[in-house]
């Protein structure tokens, strides 16, 4: 019997030894990130929707880690320059990227040859933040509301042109959806990223397009732009009085712009879930939660798998969307 007993007991002492010898790396891994700053690729232009995102959380995080988090805008490709240099970058921590509804759930099915491949390349860390739609014309448009700006764009087909931040942006596929589901033609002008493109619609150089409230909030106060819907099922705290797409007919019209951080595979679990919590802390810091509301973006900050979920989700509905509505890279 002490024999046995001698034995388990070197056992045990054998197993918890292996077992920490394993922790331990991902241990030191996450114990040391991070240890220098971390890069945070924005796949477009500033002065749109992603980059105000992403700032807002990079900042909360900077204070958290006691590192830089900086947002480098890196536009181009319908968002593939800044996938495939998060996609070399190294799996320690130290490069991250904000994926959306374009690169992650409509780019796959819209480009005939991605040098990736988004559900093996790259690791889900996170859900930020859901924003609502907004659609938008410029004042000297003849239409005072939703249904006048359809009745005149099929009167007047191909008068009319809408910017985006570009090709597979969010404010792209949600004029392509409305565009599907109305039946108006309205010609396409991407640009790269939100600001370029708000510039010339405020010009009325364009007539007409589609965001997010912290990008097109501040001109819809001032009169610069006549909001005319929203993409979401309920009517936005923000403008009570503005209908939503499906209120006009178009039952189960939903279309938002959604915005998470993925990281490179390979990149420790305990990286990411660190990452992932850190995030979850920031989401729910009074500056991020207070920029959030005026902007009625939902937070986020789930788990690795949570996301990863939701992206699959996204994947399935817009994948039946590119084929209906033909979505091209422009």
């Amino acid at each position: 019997m002490p024999q046995q007993r001698s034995f388990s007991l070197r056992r045990r002492t054998f197993v918890a030894g292996a077992a920490a010898a394993l922790a331990a790396p991902s241990l030191r891994a996450q114990a040391s990130w991070p240890s220098k700053p971390v890069r945070f690729l924005v796949p477009f232009a500033p002065g749109g929707t992603s980059e105000i995102v992403a700032r807002s959380v990079a900042a909360e995080l900077s204070k958290q880690l006691g590192q830089n988090v900086f947002v480098e805008n890196k536009p181009g490709g319908a968002g593939v320059v800044a996938m495939v240099e998060a996609q070399k970058a190294p799996p320690d921590g130290h490069t991250i990227i904000l994926g959306h509804v374009g690169t992650l759930a409509v780019n796959p099915y819209m480009l005939a040859n991605q040098p990736y491949d988004v559900n093996k390349d790259f690791v889900p860390v996170t859900l930020l933040a859901k924003v609502p739609n907004v659609f938008v014309i410029h004042p000297e448009v003849p239409a005072q509301n939703f249904r006048e700006f359809v009745a005149f764009v099929k009167k007047n087909p191909g008068r009319l042109s809408y910017g985006s931040a570009g090709n597979a942006s969010a404010g792209h596929l949600a004029m392509e959806y409305l565009k599907l589901v109305t039946g108006m033609f309205i010609t396409h002008i991407p640009y790269r990223g939100t600001g370029p493109q708000l510039t010339d619609l405020l010009a009325g150089r364009t007539q007409a397009s589609s965001a997010g409230m912290p990008a097109l909030g501040a001109h819809i106060r001032s009169g610069k732009l006549r909001a005319i819907a929203v993409g979401t099922q309920q009517r936005i705290a923000a403008m009570p009085d503005v209908p939503t797409v499906q209120e006009m007919g178009y039952r189960d019209f939903e279309t938002s712009q959604w915005y998470g951080i993925l990281a490179p595979a390979g990149t420790p679990p305990d990286i990411v879930r660190r990452l992932q919590e850190e995030s979850f802390r920031a989401l729910r810091s009074n500056a991020v939660t207070e920029r959030f509301a005026t902007d009625s973006a939902v937070g986020g900050g789930g788990p690795p798998s949570e996301f990863a979920a939701f992206i699959a989700r996204e994947q399935k509905i817009w994948s039946d969307i590119v084929k209906r509505a033909q979505i091209k890279a422009d």
